[in-house]
């Protein structure tokens, strides 16, 4: 049964367009022109962080973090950028008993973000740099299974990529769910490995509740 829903951040809580779009910014780019090769790096299966050497070579993701932050600049993210689905299914797992955690690639300063908009709505925030462990290793999903209570078999993993979030999850011994929004989620859509690796595949937050309620009805 699945007793616990752990949730990825961007692309699947946060809505990422406006970041991207103040990179472009910092980069000195036409948004639209960023985009496009950003979804052409996802294309052809590509770090995304290879985005950036096309618009500045030897750009280091972690130093322009610091120097935006320093101008006055610094990643954020708030209410208006979370998805209108996530508050309504949070409260309804939540209703139904479900133990509810976020862990995703972020930096400290988005944890602190992250725990500012959802105190109280879940019961773990977790990042990448909080553990020391980045997606897609293995050992990210070892600290997220070491920290729910419940066994790995029941925890369902929600993620929008295939690469980061659905195979090590599986990997893992944990249930998925693919969500289709995001680059990586409409792009990746089409690999035979989202039918052969996701539990669930859902365009909406709002269909957990229900699909999670069949399913544990099912193994109960």
């Amino acid at each position: 049964m699945i007793r616990a829903v752990v949730f990825d951040v961007g692309e699947c809580l946060v809505d990422e367009t406006r970041e991207y779009g103040t990179w472009a910014d910092w980069l000195g780019v036409p948004r639209h022109t960023f985009v496009a090769q950003f979804g052409a790096v996802i294309a052809e299966g590509r770090d995304y962080r290879e985005t950036f050497q096309v618009f500045r070579p030897g750009f280091d993701l972690y130093e322009e973090r610091e120097r935006r932050a320093a101008a006055g600049k610094p990643e954020w993210f708030g209410e208006d950028d979370l998805y209108s689905d996530v508050r309504p299914a949070f409260a309804r797992l939540r209703a139904e008993g479900l133990w509810l955690g976020i862990a995703g690639n972020q930096t400290v300063r988005a944890g602190g973000l992250l725990r500012d908009l959802f105190t109280g709505d879940v019961d773990l925030i977790g990042t990448s740099d909080d553990w020391g462990a980045s997606k897609p290793d293995l050992l990210f999903f070892e600290r997220v299974a070491e920290v729910t209570p419940a066994a790995a078999g029941e925890i369902l993993y929600v993620g929008d990529r295939l690469d980061n979030d659905i195979r090590p999850a599986v990997e893992a011994g944990m249930l998925t769910a693919l969500i289709r929004r995001g680059p990586w989620g409409w792009i990746q859509q089409q690999d035979p490995a989202a039918d052969e690796l996701a539990t669930f595949r859902i365009d909406s937050l709002a269909e957990l509740p229900d699909l999670i309620g069949k399913f544990n009805a099912e193994m109960s």
